[in-house]
């Protein structure tokens, strides 16, 4: 081994230590795959918020809204691996459109390092107050007796939300309609205007509108009741026995991101999801605050990986 080539090493690694220690000295992108508003934001901004203190620089978002959220994550995907970009992420485009779709620019078990769960809660089927139906028995004997006029709106082809509202479909026997859309922020406002029947949601962006009966809230995806919604039942309790749907919320760094870096990054992330003002915040919203483990954020989308590959097989659902 010549000394040129010992010596070029060297050099490359006391560079790559520098560049470790420094870091980071500029801010850091985080990319979202939904427009500004969507529950992956907010969860985003929750987090990033604290984060940005104690790494000194701050975490800007980077909204890459449409395609479920696919195309926000191919860019995340794509990225270099240096610390200055980071991607917040639910279900869809890691777990769900993988099955749904043949072609997609990543790989979701292999292009990315999961850093940690920001929160966890149950989707929620809520129907505009001009549907006649005010319980999920209703709305199924209403799309039984009319099958495929009643619609719903979703936050894109292969979302969770779609998904969700697919397997319901399929476990209750009934046809309606779906209508995707570029983002859940958008959907949520045509249903809110009536211009759309029904959605699966996450519970925060619409708690206050349930709570001043502009949205009727038939059924919680999730095993047990929610907290904020104490008296909505479960879709299970409601009607469609073993029912459930849950969403999650996490952030992501690409793929052979260096060590000291990706640790640094998955510190500050522990520390901030533990603080109970964050964790109050999460909860105050109708979330379960998640953890600041990488190797439990990991395990979970593997699990839910090969889960939504049966779910997508039994419902049928496609990419439409």
């Amino acid at each position: 081994m010549s000394n040129r080539y010992v010596f070029a090493v060297a050099c490359a690694l006391a560079s790559f230590s520098a560049g470790a220690q420094n870091y980071p000295d500029r801010p850091i992108r985080v990319i979202v795959g939904v427009p500004a508003g969507g529950t992956p934001d907010v969860m985003a901004r929750a987090i990033t918020a604290g984060m940005s203190k104690l790494l000194g620089q701050p975490l800007v978002m980077d909204n890459r809204g449409g395609a479920g959220g696919l195309i926000g994550t191919e860019v995340a995907a794509q990225a270099a691996p240096d610390g200055y970009t980071l991607l917040v992420s639910s279900p869809g485009p890691l777990t769900i459109i993988p099955h749904l779709q043949k072609k997609i620019a990543y790989d979701p078990l292999r292009d990315f390092a999961p850093i940690g769960v920001i929160a966890s809660n149950p989707f929620l089927l809520i129907t505009h107050p001009s549907v006649p139906a005010k319980t999920l028995k209703d709305l199924v004997a209403l799309a039984k007796a009319q099958p495929g006029k009643l619609n719903y709106a979703s936050a894109g082809n292969g979302a969770a939300n779609h998904l969700a509202m697919e397997l319901f479909k399929s476990m209750a026997g009934v046809n309606i309609t779906h209508v995707p859309y570029k983002g859940a922020p958008q959907a949520v406002t045509d249903v809110l205007a009536g211009h759309m029947n029904m959605m699966f949601n996450s519970i925060p962006p619409v708690l206050a509108h349930i709570k001043a009966d502009r949205f009727r809230a038939l059924g919680v995806g999730g095993a047990k009741r929610s907290p904020q919604l104490p008296d909505v039942p479960t879709v299970n309790e409601a009607g469609v026995p073993g029912y459930e749907a849950i969403t999650w919320f996490g952030m992501l760094a690409p793929a052979k991101m260096p060590k000291p870096i990706l640790a640094r990054v998955q510190a500050a992330f522990s520390k901030v999801i533990a603080t109970p003002e964050l964790r109050a915040q999460l909860e105050a919203q109708g979330a379960e605050p998640g953890s600041g483990s990488a190797q439990e954020f990991s395990a979970l989308i593997r699990r839910e990986y090969d889960r939504y590959a049966k779910v997508v097989k039994a419902s049928g659902a496609k990419i439409d």
